[in-house]
């Protein structure tokens, strides 16, 4: 399984470069996340010159937009910061990015405004000045904080569409061919579907003009049809029509077909987590043939490493 690359906050892979000299390290990232990615550690604050420890910053309202503020100095570091923000999108080359919470430059949710030097926040639905920059820049791109992946639900859709980033970055940076593309989109049949139908056959019809399309333009935008497909929710329903049409590929007896239908519906009402008819199907499908092939290679069964156990969570 390809190693995706995923931008993250230095603190929060132990980097001591917090305004105190500390860090906040995460323990998810630091210990179940960290032997399959590879780190680009970033720390905006650190790299626009402020040194550790510094000041505190925070976000205080303008005319125009909220401007990034020291706390005691008064220094405005809007531009610094805006400018670090474009120059670092420009060249970043990640698939995903997981931000420090609450924090006037990193925060993606809930950043807090205040009017001024004085004064409590009067608005708290903001996001920090660089991770705002970053994110407009790549609006496809998986973004998380730290904070916000303590929900398991979350946790999983985001590292899901971090594997998937990967695995298509792999594909389009070789000496691809139309029929690697297609092979590629095969295998994500079932996830796509999962989460966006329409966007399967968006992306699907490009595949089917691979070889009357220009190269390069077929790899943009078919990059931009599965990112936006995968950017969609994956729900319990949808997953649950997945689930039966990999069901209908595998030959079954009647007793073991029954069985996993009524699995399948156990996990649709709430009672088990999706990785149980998931593995399930993936043991059902070891038998021979090109049917039993193609479930098994299928991503939507195994969208990532097994051994982060992501899944084990059952639906809302």
């Amino acid at each position: 399984m390809t190693r995706p690359r995923v931008a993250v906050s230095s603190c929060l892979i132990g980097e001591p470069v917090r305004f105190n000299g500390g860090h906040s390290r995460d323990r998810f990232l630091s210990g179940p996340l960290d032997p399959y990615v590879d780190w680009v550690p970033i720390c905006p604050e650190m790299e626009a010159g402020l040194g550790t420890p510094r000041e505190t910053l925070r976000l205080e309202r303008s005319a125009s937009r909220p401007r990034l503020m020291t706390r005691t100095t008064r220094a405005d570091l809007t531009e610094r910061m805006t400018a670090l923000a474009a120059a670092r999108a420009a060249s970043l080359d990640v698939d995903g990015y997981v931000f420090k919470s609450r924090s006037p430059t990193c925060g993606v949710h809930g950043i807090p405004l205040y009017p001024g030097a004085d004064g409590p926040p009067v608005d708290r639905r903001n996001r920090g000045v660089f991770a705002a920059g970053v994110i407009d820049a790549h609006p496809l791109l998986p973004v998380e904080d730290e904070g916000r992946l303590n929900d398991a639900v979350l946790r999983e859709a985001f590292v899901e569409r971090v594997f998937a980033h990967a695995q298509l970055r792999d594909l389009l940076s070789g000496d691809w061919r139309p029929r690697d593309l297609i092979g590629f989109h095969a295998r994500h049949k079932m996830q796509l579907l999962a989460h966006d139908p329409a966007g399967y056959r968006a992306a699907g019809a490009l595949v089917g003009r691979a070889g009357v399309l220009p190269r390069a333009e077929v790899a943009a935008r078919y990059a931009e049809a599965f990112r936006t497909a995968l950017s969609r929710k994956a729900g319990a329903g949808r997953n649950v029509n997945a689930l039966h049409h990999l069901v209908g590929m595998v030959a079954l007896d009647p007793s073991r077909r029954d069985h996993l239908l009524g699995v399948i519906e156990a996990y649709r009402a709430g009672l088990v987590p999706l990785s149980v008819p998931a593995t399930l199907l993936r043991h059902d499908a070891e038998g021979e043939g090109p049917a039993a092939a193609y479930v098994r290679d299928q991503t939507f069964l195994a969208p990532y490493p097994e051994e982060l156990r992501l899944r084990h969570h059952v639906p809302a």
